[in-house]
């Protein structure tokens, strides 16, 4: 029997009701009376509230579809829910049927793990001989119920016990932060609680892609720790451990490097300038490969650029669906225009609206690239480079550096932002800093002019990780003392209102 929505107890407890259903099977049937029938993934569905509507979302074969849910009903098997579009011209019914059960899929993907768990230890256990295993077990998953992707794996030896982990799910090189960040943190809390015989090694093994991007993080660790860690490559067919030297870090320097790219001057256009002109304190202008890109406190919302030698602007928030503007949709430019100044501020009523909480990293970017002496006065306050690359591409999982700076003495300083908590912040600080100084050492900042005719120090860059006080992660500091101790790591809490203004809360040395 259908359940009928009206009241507004009766919309909450039906979008609650959907919602768990939903995410409780990964794949769905849905059938549209009058319509066509497709397979969905429950992350390909969405139920919402809109004024006081119950509101389900879908993509479909036509791009995303939105109906108001007037009905719904749950027989064990199917979920049928009647639906009206077009301000209630159209009604039909839809019927979503599902195909299997989260719960089952995660239960089959946790087995398949530890079948590549159980064969990662058997391969650790037949390097040496007298090598036994203790205990082999997948880490705990983001999400309760889901299966991990590391292997846990003790080998016992008569004198010592050897920590061995690996991804047991193909990985690519951006991920290594993140491997690494839960190895070390598994590994000190597995040391303090075990018992003699202690754990006295660390293996690490790694697929071939990964070995690059993982020696270069450990040429940055403590020396004592660097000591235990051994490093092997697995081969594709899963048969064969092969053992690879750690580098010394200053191998790191005596390697090619790709090629620096060029840093382009941004100088707004006048089109680009006269939209600025609208609220100089919040737009900002990001030199993009056609064009300028227009950030609304760190939020792209338009683009302009050039075609046969007139300037043209899309806007829009949603970047596959920008408009020209034009003088048909100009009230709609404005009415962007209202949002942003309403919702995307500090003293915004709303903070759960889209616009507030949207690109929240890039709104305290905005901030400090507007003043960065608020972080640190000794900071010089232009040329400031943010999302600076240091390379072109990829392979390595190379990602721009949030903010680069250059202190009055002439030191650079690396600065990495976080506004949730993130448990790679101290991992990918510490990647920047050997990128920048990889560059630095060979003159490549210096003959760019990234700083125009300021004269840079003999000397490596400082790091700076910020992030709201309350919103580091609890794990910081112990990854903090993994990073050798010349690497100069800072940590700046700043203040949780920080949209309403930047201020350093606490500022320490962390390694």
């Amino acid at each position: 029997m259908f359940q009928n929505l009206t009241t507004q107890l009766s919309i909450e407890f039906a979008r609650d009701r959907i919602s768990e259903l939903l995410a409780a099977h990964v794949e769905w049937f849905c059938a549209v009376s009058r319509g066509c029938s497709y397979a969905l993934r429950n992350s390909e569905m969405e139920i919402t509230t809109l004024k006081g509507r119950l509101i389900f979302s879908c993509w479909t074969e036509f791009g995303i579809r939105t109906w108001r849910i007037l009905g719904w009903n749950w027989n064990g098997r199917i979920l049928s829910l009647r639906v009206s579009r077009r301000m209630g011209a159209d009604v039909t019914d839809i019927e979503l049927v599902p195909r299997a059960s989260a719960t089952a899929i995660a239960a089959t993907i946790r087995a398949a793990r530890q079948v590549r768990c159980d064969r990662l230890a058997q391969l650790a256990a037949n390097l040496f001989p007298g090598l036994k295993i203790e205990r082999c077990a997948l880490s705990p998953g983001v999400r309760r119920g889901q299966p991990g992707r590391y292997a846990r794996i003790l080998l016992r030896q008569k004198h010592q016990r050897i920590a061995v982990t690996g991804s047991v799910i193909t990985s690519h090189a951006g991920e290594v932060d993140a491997f690494l960040s839960a190895t070390l943190l598994w590994f000190k809390r597995t040391s303090e609680r075990i018992r003699p015989p202690y754990i006295e090694q660390l293996w690490l093994i790694v697929e071939a892609k990964l070995v690059k991007p993982t020696l270069q993080r450990l040429a940055l660790f403590r020396q004592s720790l660097r000591e235990i860690i051994s490093v092997y490559s697995i081969d594709d067919p899963w048969t064969a451990l092969t053992f690879i030297a750690c580098p010394e870090r200053s191998e790191l320097w005596r390697k090619r490097l790709p090629r620096f790219p060029p840093v382009p001057l941004t100088i707004p256009t006048k089109l680009a300038a006269e939209i600025v002109a609208e609220s100089p304190e919040n737009i900002d202008v990001v030199q993009a490969r056609h064009g300028q890109t227009l950030r609304y406190l760190g939020l792209p919302f338009a683009r302009v650029r050039s075609l046969l030698g007139e300037e043209r602007m899309w806007f829009g928030l949603d970047g596959t669906r920008r408009r020209m503007l034009d003088k048909n949709n100009n009230g709609e430019w404005r009415n962007l225009i209202s949002e942003l100044r309403s919702h995307r501020a500090a003293d915004a009523v709303d903070h759960h609206h889209g616009l507030y909480r949207a690109a929240a990293e890039a709104w305290l970017e905005s901030l400090l690239r507007r003043d960065i002496t608020k972080l640190d006065p000794g900071l010089i306050i232009a040329p400031l480079h943010a999302q600076f690359r240091t390379a072109r591409g990829g392979r390595l999982g190379v990602r721009p550096i949030d903010l680069l700076a250059l202190r009055q003495d002439g030191r650079l300083v690396v600065i990495e932002l976080k506004v949730f908590e993130d448990r790679e912040h101290v991992l990918q600080g510490a990647d920047y800093w050997q990128r920048v100084e990889a560059h630095r050492r060979r003159g490549h900042i210096s003959r760019a002019k990234l700083f125009g005719e300021r004269r840079l120090r003999d000397e490596p860059p400082l790091v700076y990780l910020v992030a709201p006080t309350l919103r580091v992660h609890p794990s910081f500091n112990v990854l903090a003392h993994c990073i050798a101790r010349d690497i100069e790591i800072y940590r700046f809490d700043i203040n949780e209102d920080w949209r309403a203004g930047v201020r350093v809360m606490r500022r320490m040395r962390v390694n």
